[in-house]
């Protein structure tokens, strides 16, 4: 078994393997849970490292709690998650990797490639979903039952049957399954990474994928990949044998599709666009205020505002853009981030007497010498006018992506956003 190492991201140790020596990176982002140790001892999840990495150097990790990395204290929500992936390859020195997800892992994947274009080769995604099965009285009742029958041999045996009925023939591959969901996570983190995937919806993000893609699938997850595919510019689709869901590993031929399709794609050294977050924010009645004070005074409380909202911009890892008078236009690489971030603000700046609305979207936007533009900025800026005073209004992209986070929202309805075409359903912060 390769050695383990650890990767600090964010306060939590990340567990990681290299493999192989490869001329190009390929990162694999588990389903649900995993364990380093126990997959090794496995002869499935073995022979499947083992082929990859006769191609690549292949660089596996256990997601934030699960199997051996820590939980950090975090939710596992995709935004923590990209951090960690990102982390890993920081410490292996990857510049540039292959980025491979499976099923649940899928949705990680395309937030890491649509965000981080220059670092990601190409995207790979086995039995993808363009959005988790959503709320509802029947998902709540499974989501309970996983939490309360989480590594319970029959339990495990029936969703085995379910998902992947070609392992469930024999006693030996039903006690591997219960052990692997066992060592792979606690029932809370089980839970947890549930909730985020049922609530997750990548159907705006789908589109700012820029990367070259590869969707592979069986015949009983064919609608959803497909759907996938086509949200996708340009994506291949490929579909191989099998009646399992689950099982990435008991295709083989996954592997072969995998060398074929890289061999043959070459991204673009610079990308033009990139899936980004943006935050505008706005002092509340300021020529009003202005008028008041006097121009000196006005322009020290300007200066006060403007050190606090760098300040907030730089702990939570904000890129200011532009500082247009009263306002703040930021670009993040993180939703949940920006939310916080707008908070911070609209918190921060009551101590000196000031109001402030803050607006969250996020979407593809375009790169032109290091300046940020297209639809999604404007419909930032547009969120932003909507709020009302001391509130932080985000898009229902914002907090579809957000899932998992425990930061909660008000419906606000369904808008119509000046200049940005379509109705526009926003949501309150209610508590970051």
């Amino acid at each position: 078994m390769p050695d383990i190492h650890y990767a600090r991201s964010g306060g939590a140790a990340i567990a990681y393997q290299v493999v192989g020596e490869g001329d190009m990176d390929l990162v694999y982002v588990p389903d649900y849970v995993s364990n380093l140790v126990y997959a090794w001892e496995s002869p499935h999840w073995r022979g499947f490292y083992e082929r990859l990495a006769r191609s690549f150097r292949l660089i596996l990790f256990d997601k934030r709690g699960t199997g051996l990395s820590d939980s950090g204290g975090q939710f596992p929500t995709l935004e923590t998650r990209m951090d960690d992936v990102r982390a890993v390859l920081d410490a292996v020195g990857s510049q540039r990797a292959v980025v491979f997800g499976s099923h649940e892992g899928a949705g990680m994947a395309v937030l890491y490639a649509a965000t981080y274009p220059e670092r990601t080769s190409a995207l790979v995604l086995f039995q993808p979903l363009a959005r988790g099965p959503g709320g509802g009285g029947a998902e709540e009742r499974e989501l309970r039952e996983l939490r309360e029958n989480w590594g319970i041999q029959e339990w495990c045996d029936e969703l085995l049957r379910q998902s992947c009925p070609s392992l469930a023939a024999t006693e030996a591959e039903r006690i591997w399954f219960a052990n692997w969901l066992r060592v792979g996570a606690s029932p809370a983190v089980a839970y947890a990474l549930n909730r985020a995937f049922y609530e997750t919806d990548l159907i705006d993000v789908l589109p700012a994928v820029r990367v070259p893609t590869l969707v592979v699938y069986r015949a009983i997850g064919e609608e959803e990949a497909l759907d996938v595919a086509r949200r996708i510019s340009s994506a291949h689709t490929v579909r191989v044998p099998g009646d399992d869901y689950f099982g990435v590993f008991l295709s083989p031929e996954i592997v072969e599709e995998i060398e074929r399709f890289v061999a043959g794609e070459q991204p673009p050294l610079i990308p033009d666009t990139v899936l980004a977050t943006v935050m505008f924010t706005d002092i509340v009645r300021s020529t009003e205020r202005a008028a008041e004070l006097g121009d000196r005074a006005w322009r020290d409380l300007l200066a006060q505002h403007h050190a606090l909202a760098r300040r907030e911009l730089a702990r939570y890892r904000g890129e200011e853009r532009d500082t247009a008078g009263d306002g703040f236009f930021a670009t993040f690489d993180g939703p949940a981030r920006a939310i916080r971030c707008a908070q911070a603000i609209v918190d921060g700046v009551r101590s000196l007497g000031l109001e402030v609305r803050a607006g969250v979207h996020a979407g593809e936007c375009e790169l032109h010498d290091d300046k940020v533009a297209g639809i999604a900025v404007s419909a930032g800026a547009r969120v932003a006018a909507a709020a009302g005073p001391g509130e932080v209004l985000v898009s229902g992209t914002v907090k579809d992506l957000v899932a998992g986070s425990e930061i909660e929202f008000e419906d606000r309805g369904v808008h119509e956003l000046k200049g940005v075409p379509g109705e526009w359903r926003l949501y309150s912060v209610v508590d970051a």
